[in-house]
């Protein structure tokens, strides 16, 4: 369990996945704190723009429709995964609900 009273507001805190979470929503969880790791959030939007670049607009029933790629799954869920996370008190639900699969320490 992490104890997430002793973390103050900005610290950079490093996130490492202990064990693989047996849940598929905690899973979800800890994607979602992996994408705030400024590097992947850049993969991302690189991705992103990526996407944007190959769309195929073709006309169907003279209306414009669009074929889009599917979104780019950056961050994976595997033991020994680690990011670096910006602690404020918005995450502080979701790091304390994963906080057994997760180990934590301050920067």
């Amino acid at each position: 369990m992490i104890d997430v009273s002793k973390f103050k507001a900005g610290q950079d805190l490093i996130c490492t996945v202990a064990k693989t979470p047996g849940s598929e929503d905690a899973c979800l969880t800890i994607e979602r704190l992996m994408r705030l790791d400024p590097a992947n959030k850049k993969a991302l939007r690189r991705a992103q723009r990526m996407r944007k670049q190959r769309e195929l607009v073709y006309t169907r029933g003279n209306r414009d429709w669009v074929s889009r790629e599917k979104p780019a799954r950056v961050v994976h869920v595997t033991p020994g995964e680690s990011w670096t996370l910006a602690f404020n008190h918005d995450v502080a639900r979701d790091l304390s609900s994963v906080g057994e699969f997760l180990t934590v320490k301050a920067k």
